[in-house]
């Protein structure tokens, strides 16, 4: 039943920071109301239009598609201040009446922000004259043009308005009047019937709907702060007069507007004149440029000829079995009509690689590809790997091709250019996404927004639990002190954020995304440019999908800059290294794997696949790409069978014969999503189309498909291998079991690939692989901690940074050193390196801080950058300490500065004595008499500007503890049975809370000790009774157990005590062990031991190590005499009888 109001100006939360309702809240609302229409109409954006018409649609709810536009009061080109103040716009409602008015809402909006931009997204009234048709216009809120003339009494301007945009919109101008119980509407109402009875224009009625229920109103309020970076105390700030602007029953607005009923039938009148159908499900795909030398123009066939070119340079002969898969391939192509995105893609592919800008080997499926591979899009062989083109693109079920390229980080934007020159600007954009507020995120934004401190609110945020997703509700009923929050003081915080919690916050730029349309992007999406001037689309990767647009992921791929950076560093070594031809069977390389050293090596790196790593000891490329594909959530659980498969623990058996050259390489467990469909090939006689369905229902457990294709499946068992029903029905619920977690082949191959390359060059060329990686983390110092302490396990020393030998990169100085690289010291930036290095080169290494300010140039090389120069070390090399050169930084610039003005100059002093660098050596100053800065205070500098402690350790003061007291060597390659106690000593960082299942709290932490780093477990008994010790840069000692076999690249401990550095001697101190053999041992030396034990008397037992004649040790108590555990007693006793003869237990 149709409604008789319609609500025509409305916001969601794409009105970002303003509008506080989702999308659905919006549709739901409705529904509930019993509307059958409604408009949605951001401010200046059409960000919501693709998933409001979706959700509308879906709901049966006609959509109005419009937008709450900002017209400029003069030309959208004028961005000076007014002297009248304000931003110099007016507020104006456009609704889309038919296609051709949505296209033109599109090219307005883009406009306003490409064009108009000047506080708000602008148009103005010669582009409305331009684009009106097909468009409804309501003359807008107070803020709209003819309302703000009439309420400052310019009667003759507001008339002067109406009739301008009653021509521009002709039959289709609306006076739009609101009733908030705001004085002004009020009065509006009576000046706009006035005119509108005067001008004979008819009036409608709208409720400026920011929220959906009147409860929201505050939450709203808060929202409005955030946008606008006010505390809602602020007396000042912007705030919404009443809260009146939710979503209104109809016999709400008839009683608001009883005197005026025609404004409530136009509403009504407005919604039936409005068709709008927004076509989804073609596909608009620009057309490739074929080289007009090419014997044929058709892309189809032009496609053929270069994919049958590529495979003869690949495989060297063109064989039956590569013609019909290729002729295969080409016919689902060509029936698809994607000719031309295959064609596109190989070209930018092209491009890149005839530019040296590093292309990933492939991603996704478009690796089982031979097209893909014959036109060099992938790298890697679909015949060899066994890679199907099905699970990439099905005959059976027709959608877009999506092919994923990994480029060098640093320079996708180059193809991305090269994308825009080949088919026009006008063509091609990066596509929009947007910033959520999570759970964390509203608690700390509502908290600002209501007073409260940073620390306050920053407590109640880590009150949530770091579940990825974890939604506030589910916060509540896993954490007992949130909700305790909850329930007292922080119910307003926590109440707002629910209804915040998962609205859109801001916009921001795809980190992948590329769209290309097939003319202008604006006949098919309006466009946005953000506050850093990056233009993209206004509807996100969905929203593009959805529209049958041709969209692109340009990922960049930090591990290609890694593989590029040490290429090129061999190579200044003298030595060329082809990456694509290294050899896959190099057993130097599977033991970096089989020993879990993959700190580095890319997709290998996290400490539970480590572990994997050592248990499956990988021999071949495909352990790699079965790990890869296994280790994530789910298909995890199989890890441990497939590693007792391959040491032939575990006795592999098939159900039937046809399944073992389908599952040998995986040890007969399935592993792939391909493996389910060549199974349903093989064993049913399923099309690779039809079992790519099957692959996919089971996936997704649509049980009504998947019933279908068991029966067709047990038929075709039978009839093709004679297989019984009982037994088909078993290995079809053993593919059902496994095709839920079943993992993308060609995806994984592609990666261990990459994997595989990472680990060749760490393996034979590590100095240069650890610097090309230490370079590519530079801005992420938690990553520089954790390769530096890598490269000290593989014994390559990072020296620090030092302005006569580093470069901007860290490089390597020789096989076991790197040079620390510049551009990684904090407030330095590349400009004044590049000086520093350009000055260094014209005029050799630097003597003095003197003789470096008088060479470099001291724009780029200023007071900060010295002094964050000098605060890492880079200034060791030159005269002085540390302190001396810190006082000097001033004195140093102000000779630098009249040194260059004299050169500058040509000025020559025809007495003065002169160095070789043309100084005046009666005028270069002396560095001031200080003392080197304490020790302490090195070290914070250094980690103040580099992130982290490079000359020393805080942890050294307390070395002699923790050597004493810790019983694990991270240098060692310990190999520890986990029913032993490790006891290690270290400062606490990165303390992370969690919740057990019955909401008990636990913490991980690591521990950085001064051989290496642990990561630790304290579970919810532990941890309630250390609690008030887990806090980050608390010096402890931790003892438990491992979590499983350890060696020195890992350690991870069960904590079961935890106790302060300061109490472990008396805790820890319980016997002192001296291994003496008394054979070698004289009346004297005996005299002396008891002499020295009476003269360090204290708390601690005396226990004597004495060899056996069968080879063990007999341990004796001497009962007559208690000794100090103080230092100085065990110095003077490791002299005696050797450092590792003497130890302390408890």
């Amino acid at each position: 039943m149709k409604s008789e109001f319609v609500h025509l100006h409305n916001h969601s939360d794409y009105s970002l920071l303003d509008g506080a309702q989702t999308v659905q809240t919006l549709v739901n609302t409705i529904d509930d109301l019993g509307m059958d229409s409604v408009a949605l109409t951001e401010h200046g954006n059409m960000f919501s239009v693709i998933p409001y018409y979706k959700s509308a649609k879906t709901a049966g709810i006609k959509p109005i598609i419009g937008c709450e536009t900002y017209v400029a009061t003069g030309s959208r080109f004028d961005k000076k201040p007014r002297s009248e103040g304000g931003w110099g716009n007016n507020h104006l409602v456009l609704l889309a009446k038919n296609y051709v008015g949505y296209q033109n809402l599109m090219k307005l909006v883009t406009h306003g922000y490409l064009e108009g931009f000047y506080y708000r997204p602008r148009i103005d009234i010669d582009l409305l004259k331009e684009h009106s048709e097909g468009l409804i216009c309501l003359s807008g809120c107070l803020k709209g043009e003819i309302p703000e003339k009439m309420l400052n009494d310019d009667w003759a301007g507001a008339k002067e308005a109406a009739l301008r945009f009653s021509e521009i919109f002709p039959e289709r101008f609306y006076l739009e009047v609101q009733n908030h119980g705001i004085p002004d509407e009020k009065q509006n109402i009576k000046n706009i019937k006035k005119l509108s009875a005067e001008l004979a224009i008819p009036m409608v009625c709208t409720n400026d709907a920011h929220y959906a229920k009147h409860e929201h109103w505050e939450a709203h309020d808060v929202h409005i702060c955030l946008g606008t970076g006010k505390d809602r105390d602020d007396p000042n700030r912007l705030r919404y007069a009443t809260p009146e602007f939710y979503f209104k029953t109809q016999d709400q607005m008839f009683e608001l507007f009883k005197d005026i009923p025609g404004a409530i039938e136009n509403t009504r009148k407005i919604a039936d004149s409005i068709e709008i159908e927004i076509p989804m499900g073609d596909y608009h795909l620009p057309n490739f440029p074929i080289p007009k030398d090419s014997p044929n123009q058709n892309p189809d066939e032009y496609l053929k000829i270069l994919c049958e070119q590529g495979i003869k340079e690949r495989y060297g002969e063109y064989t039956d079995e590569l013609s019909n898969r290729l002729n295969h391939e080409l016919n689902v192509i060509n029936k698809m009509g994607f000719a031309g995105y295959f064609l596109i893609t190989a070209d930018f592919v092209k491009y890149a690689k005839d530019n040296n800008i590093p292309v990933g080997p492939g991603r996704g499926s478009a690796a089982g590809s031979l097209v893909s591979y014959s036109l060099g899009v992938t790298t890697i062989d679909p015949m060899r790997h066994q890679l199907l083109f099905e699970r990439f693109l099905n005959p059976d079920r027709i959608s877009m091709p999506d092919i994923d390229i990994d480029f060098c980080i640093e320079r996708r934007g180059e193809v991305i250019d090269y994308i825009k020159n080949q088919y026009g600007e006008n063509s091609v954009t990066q596509i929009i996404t947007f910033g959520k507020m999570k759970a964390r995120q509203a608690v700390r934004d509502v908290g600002r927004v209501l007073g409260y401190s940073f620390g306050e609110i920053d407590r109640i945020a880590k009150m949530i639990p770091t579940t990825l997703n974890i939604s506030l509700e589910e916060a509540l009923k896993q954490s007992q002190e949130l909700s305790e929050a909850a329930e007292g003081e922080y119910k307003e915080v926590i109440e707002f954020s629910k209804i915040l919690e998962g609205m859109n916050r801001h916009a921001s730029t795809h980190a992948a995304g590329v769209v290309i349309a097939p003319g202008e992007l604006t006949d098919y999406v309006p466009l946005y440019r953000s506050p850093q001037g990056d233009v993209t689309s206004q509807y996100d990767m969905k929203g593009l999908e959805e529209l049958g647009l041709l969209k692109l992921d340009f990922l960049g791929l930090r591990n290609l800059t890694v593989i590029d950076k040490t290429i090129k560093l061999i190579k200044i070594g003298g030595n060329d290294v082809h990456i694509e031809k290294i050899p896959l069977d190099d057993p130097d390389v599977y033991k970096i794997f089989a020993k879990g050293l993959t700190t580095g090596v890319f997709q290998f790196e996290s400490s539970g696949m480590r572990e994997f790593l050592k248990k499956l000891k990988p021999t071949v490329i495909e352990d790699l790409i079965a790990m890869n594909a296994l280790y994530r959530p789910g298909p995890m659980r199989n890890i441990d069978d497939f590693i007792s498969r391959k040491a032939g623990k575990k006795k592999i058996e098939y159900m039937h014969p046809s399944l073992k050259p389908i599952l040998e390489e995986t040890y007969g467990i399935i592993v792939y999503q391909e493996q389910v469909m060549q199974i349903a090939n093989e064993i049913a006689g399923f099309s690779l189309a039809e079992a790519d369905i099957m692959r996919r229902a089971m996936g997704k457990k649509i049980k009504k498909l998947m019933d279908e294709l068991r029966i067709k499946f047990l038929e075709g068992a039978q009839r093709k291998h004679k297989i019984s029903k009982t037994k088909a029905n078993s290995i079809y619920e053993l593919i059902e079991k496994f095709a839920e977690y079943g993992f993308n082949k060609s995806h994984s191959t592609a990666y261990a690939y990459v994997a595989y390359q990472t680990a060749w060059l760490k393996t034979h060329y590590p100095a240069e692989f650890m610097s090309a990686s230490l370079t590519s983390e530079m801005s992420n110092i938690d990553r520089i901690v954790i390769l530096i302490n890598e490269c000290r396990k593989m014994k390559i020393e990072v020296d620090p940074p030092d302005i006569n030998i580093s470069d901007i990169n860290f490089h390597p100085i020789n096989k076991s050193t790197i040079s620390f690289g510049l551009n990684a010291i904090k407030n330095v930036g590349t400009k004044a390196l590049e000086q520093i290095l350009e000055s260094r080169s014209k005029n050799g290494k630097f003597n003095t801080i003197f003789d470096f300010t008088s060479h470099v140039s001291l724009k780029a090389v200023n007071k900060k950058v010295l002094e964050s120069l000098n605060m890492a070390g880079a200034l060791d090399s030159l005269k002085g300490n540390r302190s001396q050169k810190h006082n000097s930084i001033e004195t140093a610039l102000k000779f630098g500065q009249t040194i260059q003005e004299n050169n500058a100059r040509n000025q020559v002093d025809l007495f003065g004595s002169k160095n070789s660098n043309g100084q005046d050596m009666s005028l270069v100053p002396q560095l001031e008499s200080s003392d080197e800065w304490k020790e302490s205070q090195l070290l914070e500098n250094e980690k103040e500007v580099l992130g982290l402690y490079l000359s020393g350790h805080p942890l050294l003061k307390y070395a002699d503890e923790l050597e004493e007291f810790s019983n694990f060597d991270f240098t060692d390659k310990v190999i520890m049975n986990n029913d032993n106690k490790v006891r290690i000593g270290g400062a606490i960082n990165e303390v992370k809370m969690h919740f057990a299942r019955k909401n008990n709290q636990m913490a991980f932490f690591k521990l950085d000790c001064l051989g290496g780093q642990g990561e630790i477990l304290a579970f919810s008994d532990t941890f309630s009774k250390y609690k008030q010790l887990i806090k980050n840069d608390n010096v402890v000692f931790v003892k438990g157990k491992p979590t499983d076999d350890t060696d020195f690249s890992d350690l991870k401990i069960i904590a079961d005590e935890i106790i302060t550095v300061d109490k472990a001697r008396d805790i820890y101190s319980k016997n002192i062990n001296i291994r003496i053999d008394p054979g070698q041992m004289t009346n004297v030396d005996v005299q002396v031991l008891f002499d020295l034990a009476k003269d360090h008397k204290g708390k601690c037992g005396l226990m004597f190590h004495i060899p056996t004649d069968r080879g063990k040790q007999q341990r004796i108590f001497s009962h007559n005499i208690k000794v100090s555990a103080h230092r100085s007693f065990l110095k003077k006793l490791r002299d005696n009888y050797g450092k590792d003869n003497v130890w302390v237990s408890d």
